[in-house]
């Protein structure tokens, strides 16, 4: 293997690790401080691919579409946690299973009667649908290098606001003891409302950014949902650094399983995941 091949295989590792992050980061910002199993996380990230594609199927630009329809996402969080997860804080997991996949189901059957069941795709804009040369014989895709900023500037953005501001002492206080929290006068009902509609936002705003380079099309949510839960247990369960940490392990192991041993590449996250929980049982970083 030559040192292009290296390269380029790298660096696809760390951009589809980041950009499961952004995904993944959601799903256990959910669990962690709200202790809610949504299995609809998935079909969250296929509702953003398929609102940045009607949005800039009528203004023409993505950056302009993913503005006007991260807010909606947001609204649909909002509207998610306000009708149903808040009818589950007190019930066991099993509900939470229930309820959430049965809104797979739903979201399902609306994506059909509002956009169909075609392939759609997105186009990358202009400015950014070239590539940069970085050796004499090796251009890497200039959208691939900006998801992979836009995803870092996102991790750093929430280690900031969860670690250095009030806001986030209240988050991190509301997942370990949540009467306390409530006791001092904080809302923490509205608290689960902002964070459900947060990570909503975030698995959204991944299937926006996505959408150019994997297609829209049913049931795109489901195989990412998968290897989210796979991100969230290596990381371990409510822990944002793990999850960075664990999206960059398995998008480097998925490439490189790819390429160097493809027919098992569909399983070597699993082996991974496996012995991560063969040494930590908790995650790595529970």
């Amino acid at each position: 293997m030559d040192a292009s091949t290296f390269l380029i295989q790298t660096m696809n590792g760390i951009q589809y690790g980041l950009l499961l992050f952004l995904i993944a980061s959601g799903l256990t910002l959910i669990f962690g401080i709200m202790h809610i199993i949504n299995l609809a996380h998935g079909a969250l990230y296929m509702v953003g691919a398929y609102l940045a594609m009607w949005m800039t199927s009528l203004v023409g630009n993505l950056f302009l579409a993913i503005l006007l329809a991260l807010p909606l996402a947001a609204l649909l969080g909002v509207l998610i946690e306000r009708f149903l997860i808040q009818m589950l804080y007190q019930r066991n997991h099993l509900d939470q299973v229930l309820l959430t996949f049965g809104l797979i189901l739903v979201i399902d059957s609306l994506r059909s009667i509002a956009w169909g069941n075609d392939v759609h795709s997105v186009a990358i804009p202009g400015w950014l649908a070239g590539s940069i040369r970085l050796t004499d014989n090796l251009e890497y895709p200039i959208y691939r290098i900006f998801i992979s900023v836009v995803c870092m500037l996102i991790a750093v953005g929430m280690y900031l606001v969860l670690q250095r501001t009030r806001l986030g002492m209240v988050i991190r206080g509301g997942s370990t003891n949540r009467e306390m929290v409530q006791a001092l006068g904080i809302n923490v009902r509205s608290l689960y409302t902002l964070v459900f509609a947060v990570g909503t936002a975030l698995t959204a705003f991944a299937g926006m950014i996505a959408a150019p380079i994997s297609s829209v099309y049913p049931g795109m949510g489901n195989q990412v949902l998968i290897i989210a839960f796979v991100v969230v247990v290596i990381g371990g369960l409510g822990s944002i650094r793990g999850a960075f940490l664990g999206a960059l392990l398995v998008g480097l192991t998925s490439i490189w399983g790819a390429v160097l041993v493809p027919e098992y590449a569909s399983m070597s996250v699993y082996l991974v995941m496996a012995i991560v929980l063969l040494f930590k049982p908790r995650g790595l970083f529970a």
